[in-house]
This record gives structure tokens, C-alpha cells and sequence, in this order.
């Protein structure tokens, strides 16, 4: 089979935690591989990083802006699309709005319109798991469009720990190939992975201060505090329901999500590393601190050479909305054996209308 790269475009592309293991993968043979055409995301410190790290030498080709303001047919022709539409709609932490959501719930869509003006042969969509129940059919609306579009779906929900990534994230990817092409996606397999060490004390090992983004953040003296009372693994309720959480240390809120004060247990995968969320909500370490920037990009396995621009809440909350690279890079390496006629250890699709 003769060599081909797919041009690869991106809508809401983040900091670039898709392309970057997009950009990795090849065919099992090495014939195929991606290489980056454009991008678009709304923030400039996400743009700046994207353009850092995956095209440097290309600044002019990630538009930084609103989508709904985006000149869609005049951004180039591609081979390939990927969208990590907001998620802000479908999460399940908030008010899961759904479609119903007009600020965010229809930004899918710029999608679409990507799908049906540049017919791109495959496309990958990512989202939160929470899609599969936000509104009464929105799950089923959107796959339907994509289909209209002239695709034919796979859709799955991947735990990305079962693929090596040192992290309980549960996300939904959609793979779609073109109707008119002989091509078969099928979901990879995780059990090459079984053997992976996905351990937060493997993951974080290694880490030295020349590395980008390796800034602590001081804590005040009530947060140490209240960690020390917090074993590794729980959080703050965990300690309170224990009896050994001082008054003065509690939490006053009625909102008990389990992130608040919960510190990684260095024995198995990290929890999920979010973008948003209040005080308390930011990851920590179970040395009584909380993660630097640097370790939540171990966590969402992005190359140590990897730097983020921006302030430090900026860059958390980069790193938080991201895909793990290696997830990224699993799902595109299935999809262009899937092109090269390669076979590779597979499993059902899990997600069904």
C-alpha cells in the first residue's frame, strides 16, 4: 500500500491533547499518518498553546475565535475532521441542559457544517459521557445529523484507563467513515493494555523543575490542614464521616461532589482531572498540596516537552478539558489500520440509540 497523510482540521480543539496523540499515530504498517491543516478554539491562551506545541511553524493556520464567527468553507480542504464539541451542555456536574442549552448545546453543529462542506473521508467527535442521557433524545439528534451527513457511526464509550492512561475519564468518541468508502472501524481493544502500570506514583515519578509548568501553588494554613486530616485516595467528607475532621476544618456547603479535597491514592489511576469547578475541586497529591500543572499533564499523558501558555488557573483548566494524548492516539492508530486493511484485536461498540 502506497504511503498517504491525512490533513487533519479540528473545531474546539483545546490545548491539543487530540491532535497531539493524532499526530503520533501511524498504521501498523507505517504507511499512514496525519498531519495538522487547521484549528479553531475560542480562548488565547488555548490557541497559543495549541500553536506552540502542534504547529508552530504555522501560526496563521489556528483561527482563534468565536466558531460561530468562523468563515467554515474558507479554512482548506482535509481528509480527516475531529471535534471535541463543548461540553459544558451534557456534563454531568451542572445542570445538564442538553440541546436545550442554546450558548453551548447546538455548538455541535459547526460540526456538521464542517462534515458537509468538506466531506472529509473520517471524523472523530469526542464528549463527555454524560451526552448519552442530557435531554430526552439528544444523544440520538446528533447521531442522526452525522449520518445525514453521509457517515456511518461507531460510537463508544472508552474508559480510558483500560488503555493505559493513568486516569479514570470516561468519554464518548464517535467515529464516523464516509459512506461511499469500503472502510470498517471497529472499537480497539483494551486488552493490550491489561499490563500497563497506571498507578498516580508511576505516572507522577520523574518529574524534575526544568520541565514546563512545574510551578506549586501556595495553600493557605486551613487547606494543609485539612488535608492532613484527608488520607490518600478520599475526600473531605471521607474525613469528616471518619469523626476526625475538626470542626473548624469542614466543609459548609451542601453540594457534596466527590472531588472536593480528594487526594490521589499513589497506588491506583488518578481520578478525573477537570477544567472547571470551585475551591477544592483542583486535584491533590496525597502529600497534603495540590497537583502542579505539570502532573495533571502526566495524568493527562501529554510528552513532558509539552508547555502551556498562560497563568496557572489558565493552564489547569487547559489541561483539564483536554483528551489524554494516548486515548487520541489508540482510537486514530485503530482508525488508519482500519484504512490500511490491517487487522487488530477489537470489541463490540457499546453505545447503542
Amino acid at each position: 500500500m502506497k504511503k498517504e497523510v491525512f490533513k487533519l482540521g479540528e473545531l474546539y480543539c483545546g490545548p491539543g491533547g487530540l491532535a497531539c496523540g493524532a499526530l503520533r499515530a501511524k498504521s501498523d504498517d507505517g504507511n499512514l499518518g496525519l498531519v495538522h491543516a487547521w484549528a479553531n478554539d475560542y480562548d488565547k491562551d488555548t490557541c497559543a498553546t495549541y500553536t506552540k506545541n502542534i504547529c508552530p511553524d504555522n501560526p496563521e493556520s489556528v483561527h482563534c475565535g468565536d466558531v460561530r464567527e468562523l468563515n467554515i468553507p474558507a479554512l482548506g480542504e482535509i481528509d480527516a475532521f475531529a471535534y471535541g464539541f463543548p461540553c459544558n451542555s451534557f456534563s454531568n456536574v451542572g445542570e445538564h441542559q442538553g440541546l436545550s442549552n442554546e450558548k453551548f448545546g447546538q455548538l455541535y453543529w459547526y460540526g456538521i457544517e464542517v462534515l458537509r462542506h468538506y466531506k472529509p473521508k473520517w471524523f472523530m467527535a469526542e464528549n463527555v459521557s454524560g451526552i448519552r442521557s442530557a435531554g430526552s433524545n439528544d444523544f440520538k439528534i446528533i447521531l442522526d445529523d452525522m449520518r445525514d451527513s453521509g457517515y456511518k457511526l461507531t460510537a463508544h464509550l472508552y474508559k480510558a484507563e483500560d488503555y493505559g492512561v493513568p486516569q479514570t475519564r470516561h468519554r464518548v468518541i464517535i467515529v464516523g467513515i464516509r459512506d461511499d468508502l469500503d472502510v470498517e472501524f471497529k472499537v480497539p481493544s483494551p486488552a493490550p493494555y491489561k499490563k500497563c502500570d497506571i498507578s498516580a506514583r508511576t505516572a507522577l515519578s520523574g518529574i524534575t523543575p526544568d520541565m514546563p509548568n512545574t510551578e506549586k501553588r501556595a495553600l493557605s494554613d486551613t487547606v494543609v490542614a485539612r488535608l492532613s486530616y484527608i488520607k490518600p485516595g478520599q475526600n473531605v467528607w471521607q474525613a469528616e464521616a471518619s469523626g476526625n475532621l475538626p470542626d473548624e476544618l469542614r466543609i459548609k456547603t451542601r453540594t457534596k461532589i466527590s472531588q472536593i479535597y480528594r487526594k490521589l491514592d499513589p497506588d491506583k489511576p488518578s481520578y478525573t482531572i477537570t477544567a472547571s469547578g470551585g475551591g477544592g475541586t483542583f486535584g491533590y497529591h496525597w502529600t497534603d498540596r495540590e497537583l502542579t500543572n505539570r502532573e495533571r499533564a502526566r495524568i493527562q499523558t501529554f510528552p513532558d516537552n509539552y508547555e502551556f501558555v498562560g497563568k496557572y488557573a489558565s493552564v489547569r483548566k487547559q489541561i483539564g478539558m483536554a483528551v489524554p494524548c494516548k486515548l487520541s492516539e489508540v482510537v486514530t492508530t485503530a482508525i488508519l489500520n482500519s484504512f490500511a486493511g490491517i487487522e487488530y484485536e477489537s470489541i463490540e461498540a457499546n453505545l447503542n440509540e
